[in-house]
């Protein structure tokens, strides 16, 4: 594996009320090799030469050792933000699974997100952080097709193996939900898919499911997405469709947002799924705050 320098590894994110209450974002890898057709991550402003190639920083876990030592405010540390956490070479490197034992160990909360199966083998070390921090993982699941998924997210664990993960994590106490995002339009923004989703969701016993009914676009990604489902969907005339819609836009939502989410909040409160981010971070944490409340404020 190709070794590239850093800096710094753990920081501060803007807002932790923003996204999931996670207070530190974590990125040992740059690069991921799942290639999945509407990653944003592999957009031109994020700088990434060569995306699909699977890059590791170098010292990494020292790095992440000397920046938790350093920290005067403890709080969660998030990562799968830019790459998975979990690509292939994790299974061998174990970076992740060391780096969240470093977390354990100096009293720190985590969120992990994923699309691979991968992780259940690192619940023992969930578990132990649990005991002191809160911990989030969110596992995403874009559709339940498993055909549909190899199209477009080819190289990473089915939905049913993702699905399978959930129960795992839930039935051990950790919370976990579904990122639902990207819907794609024209391809998984329905009423079946959507449905199928939440009844999955309910299923495994998830906490939450977070929702985006669209997909971004923006340099360097739109051109691979485009590339992609030309390739993937020869018989529908797609690309043509988003252009058409729209254009050089950065959101693409699905056409159907308002009907779609009548439809999506309506099951995940029959269900008792949560879906607001303030319910999601509130949940999650809820069992700290009178240990640690001057620390996960």
């Amino acid at each position: 594996m190709e070794y590239v320098p850093a800096k710094t590894i753990v920081t501060k994110t803007k807002s932790s009320a923003d996204w999931f209450g996670i207070d530190y974002n974590m990125n040992i890898y740059r690069g991921c090799c799942h290639g999945c057709i509407y990653c944003d991550s592999r957009s031109d402003c994020y700088g990434i030469d060569q995306f699909d190639k699977v890059r590791v920083k170098e010292d990494a876990l020292r790095i992440i050792r000397d920046e938790l030592r350093r920290k005067v405010k403890k709080g969660v540390v998030g990562t799968g933000a830019m790459s998975d956490p979990y690509n292939p070479f994790e299974k061998e490197s174990e970076l992740t699974r060391h780096a969240l034992e470093l977390i354990d160990a100096f009293g720190f909360g985590a969120a992990v997100a994923t699309k691979s199966a991968l992780l259940k083998r690192d619940m023992d070390v969930l578990l132990g952080i649990k005991e002191h921090s809160p911990v989030i993982c969110k596992v995403t699941v874009t559709t339940t097709d498993n055909h549909l998924a190899k199209k477009i997210e080819p190289h990473v664990s089915l939905p049913s193996e993702r699905l399978e993960l959930i129960e795992a994590l839930r039935n051990n106490g950790i919370f976990t939900g579904i990122l639902m995002m990207p819907i794609l339009p024209l391809l998984e923004d329905n009423e079946e898919n959507i449905r199928s989703i939440v009844n999955a969701a309910h299923a495994t016993g998830a906490n939450f499911i977070y929702p985006s009914f669209g997909v971004t676009l923006r340099n360097n990604q739109r051109e691979w997405f485009f590339d992609r489902i030309k390739e993937q969907f020869p018989e529908q005339d797609l690309v043509a469709s988003y252009i058409r819609r729209y254009g050089n836009s950065y959101g693409c939502t699905s056409p159907h947002v308002k009907k779609l989410w009548a439809i999506f909040t309506k099951e995940c409160e029959r269900f008792g799924i949560l879906y607001k981010m303030p319910d999601i971070i509130h949940s999650y944490k809820k069992n700290y705050e009178i240990t640690q409340l001057s620390l996960f404020d």
